[in-house]
């Protein structure tokens, strides 16, 4: 057969791979994605539900309370157990040291010369100050829930 005999036709490019299904790599990394977004979204979960249960464990317990004094040592038997995800001996302190431990990576200090400077003696007082003992739990539950969500 010589050259001029031969059947000459144009080339044509193969029939492109259809999308679907993808590859198996591409499942790969579709599961590894969606583990991934599983994992976060458990993890936001769990942070919300837990600061609910804090917020809650706050509130109930300082409401239990009848007595401005006995508010006043309820938020500080919270703080000095919330405080053990900071410190390991931070129920151990007192006076100043406890305070200065408080106001510790806090903008500006609240309970060294704050709000927070009730709970020094608070708790020991005849009489407190309800709206004292109101702008101390304020500063007592923003500390506390800090301190909750540093636990895990």
């Amino acid at each position: 057969m010589t050259s001029v005999d031969l059947p000459l036709r144009d080339v044509h490019a193969p029939v492109a791979p259809p999308w679907w299904p993808p590859a198996p790599g591409w499942w790969i990394v579709a599961a590894a994605l969606l583990a991934v977004v599983a994992v976060l979204a458990w993890r936001h979960a769990r942070r919300v539900r837990r600061r609910r249960v804090a917020e809650r464990l706050f509130d109930e317990a300082v409401a239990a309370a009848r007595t401005p004094p006995g508010k006043v040592a309820a938020m500080s038997d919270l703080l000095r157990r919330a405080a053990r995800n900071v410190d390991a001996q931070a129920d151990t302190r007192v006076g100043e040291d406890w305070l200065r431990l408080l106001d510790r990576e806090a903008p500006q200090p609240v309970f060294v010369e704050g709000p927070g400077a009730l709970l020094r003696d608070g708790a020991f007082r005849a009489d407190v100050d309800e709206g004292a003992v109101e702008a101390l739990r304020v500063v007592t539950r923003a500390r506390f829930l800090d301190w909750m969500g540093r636990r895990g």
